[in-house]
């Protein structure tokens, strides 16, 4: 698996580096073949996704824990919120944050909303909510529960492959098959947040040093990136990843509560709460919605782009989640996936969001027309217009380049464990490959076609993946079936008692 998948990456990154602009048009030709064929495809699995988590978590199957049933959480709630997000989307979050609302707001996703008014706001921060709520951490959540119930509960490797083995059986070539799509898509969809980030922070020495944004400043970003999370992975799980996640959590607490404090509170408030409404009330729409009669790109663009993005993603992050939520029950940890990372989403996009909103709404700027032109000057064009803009921006480049961090250091880490069976503690020389093939192929894919050519890399490796989430959902129903209930201490205590109580009344019906 390891020389199959490491060998395909290599190849792209060769192709990719000897024919960029043949290797861009291809990316672009198998993202529209994908995009228009099964689009569908990717709006209805994660909305199964979604109710099959919801009805596990409140079912009897919720009691029962990541691990033994003495066990309990390794790493306490901060921690393991902390490790969720630099695993997660924290470097995507800080780089559509504002963009994706003003994106909206600019140009609105709803053909008959005029663009740039208040209803046009409105439906921007709704959207912006959905893509950033619990669809994609249902995605984390369905690969992450699968594997940390075989890894921890039931002493196997945390491969996709061994999950699949109640619908697949132990066949070698087709876990062979699996394993190495897993790891294929992975890699892509890390390349693309990598990507992304390194866009971000060089947008941001543009926008804050006037450091002219190109490929050769990109180039040399991913080397730092490269050198700063081998050295953090080369210290392990328990000390480079955990202090840098919550490093990264903390930082960003304290930029949303500093941008909260000299904002517009009041609308910021009402705009997340109002948002919140729209959220709920339009959840099922938006997550169905395709435009098979009018035409259209937008739901290509946005919705669909983001699902394949999560999906490419999810072996690596669900994987990742496994390993730091042993110990915990599968109501706990659908609970504690699906909503804390999701709320403080949309508590973020409506702090960065709102402030750029209100600005061009109320004191008549134009950030929405300069994200339109550039759209990784984003948060730096709203930081124009408050108190300390160099000193916040400055702090939010090494915001984006810590996430940047943490999560190509729990990548490789993940990477690593897939390709040496599962290990706990794959060795580093792995880990170093896999540092050099990720960052690889995140130059290749900017040096071919930026922006586009990362969405297109990870879309296309994200559809044989999506059918496989189909099938894990069927794996974990058929593996919980056969797995005893969890008695609670509580429910024994409660059984204990009646079993005192009714004794206690058979010996008085015997007395008389």
């Amino acid at each position: 698996m390891f020389s199959i998948s490491a060998a395909v990456i290599f190849v792209l990154v060769v192709i990719g580096a000897s024919v960029p602009t043949q290797f861009g048009h291809v990316a672009e030709m198998l993202y529209e073949f994908t995009t228009r064929t099964f689009g569908w495809f990717y709006l209805l699995v994660v909305f199964m996704i979604i109710v099959f988590l919801a009805a596990l978590a409140i079912s009897k199957y919720g009691a029962i824990r990541i691990g033994g049933d003495a066990e309990r959480p390794d790493y306490p709630f901060f921690t393991w919120i902390g490790m969720l997000f630099s695993a997660g989307f924290g470097v995507g979050l800080v780089f559509w944050g504002v963009a994706e609302p003003m994106s909206h707001y600019f140009e609105s996703p709803i053909g008959n909303i005029e663009s740039q008014s208040e209803q046009a706001a409105r439906v921007a921060m709704g959207y912006s909510f959905f893509h950033w709520g619990i669809s994609q951490w249902a995605i984390f959540a369905i690969v992450g529960l699968v594997i940390g119930f075989l890894q921890f509960r039931k002493k196997k490797d945390g491969l996709i492959s061994t999950a699949l083995e109640p619908l697949t059986g132990s066949n070698k070539l087709i876990k062979t098959s699996i394993d190495s799509f897993s790891v294929i898509a992975t890699v892509m969809g890390i390349a693309t947040s990598l990507g992304l980030g390194i866009l971000q922070m060089s947008g941001g020495l543009e926008s804050v040093f006037d450091v002219r944004s190109t490929f050769g400043i990109q180039l040399t970003i991913i080397f730092i990136v490269f050198v700063a999370y081998m050295l953090s992975a080369s210290s392990g799980l328990n000390k480079g990843i955990r202090h840098l996640g919550n490093f990264n959590l903390g930082m960003a607490i304290a930029l949303l509560v500093f941008i909260f404090i000299v904002g517009p509170k009041v609308f910021i408030l009402e705009s997340f709460t109002l948002a919140i409404g729209d959220y709920i009330t339009n959840f099922i729409q938006y997550s169905l919605r395709l435009q098979p009669y009018q035409g259209g790109t937008w739901v290509r663009d946005w919705t669909i782009f983001y699902w394949a993005w999560t999906i490419s993603w999810s072996p690596f992050v669900g994987a990742f989640v496994a390993r730091v939520s042993k110990g915990r029950t599968i109501r706990e940890f659908i609970a504690g996936v699906m909503i804390i990372p999701p709320i403080f989403s949309c508590l973020w996009i409506a702090t960065l969001g709102g402030l750029a909103l209100h600005s061009d709404l109320k004191n008549g700027t134009n950030i929405a027309g300069a994200v339109n032109a550039d759209i990784t000057s984003a948060i730096f064009e709203t930081f124009e217009h408050i108190p300390f803009s160099t000193v916040i921006s400055g702090l939010s480049i090494i915001l984006i380049f810590t996430f940047l961090v943490t999560s190509a250091d729990s990548a490789t880490y993940i990477l690593a464990s897939m390709t040496t069976k599962g290990s706990l503690f794959p060795p580093l020389a792995v880990k170093m490959i896999w540092g050099f093939l990720m960052s690889a192929i995140a130059a290749v894919l900017l040096y071919a076609g930026g922006l586009e050519a990362l969405q297109s890399a990870s879309l296309v490796s994200a559809l044989p993946f999506t059918l496989l989430l189909l099938l894990l959902m069927f794996s974990m129903f058929k593996l919980l079936k056969k797995e005893p209930i969890t008695v609670r201490p509580s429910e024994i205590r409660h059984f204990e008692h009646v079993e005192r109580e009714v004794k206690k009344k058979a010996r008085k019906e015997k007395k008389k």
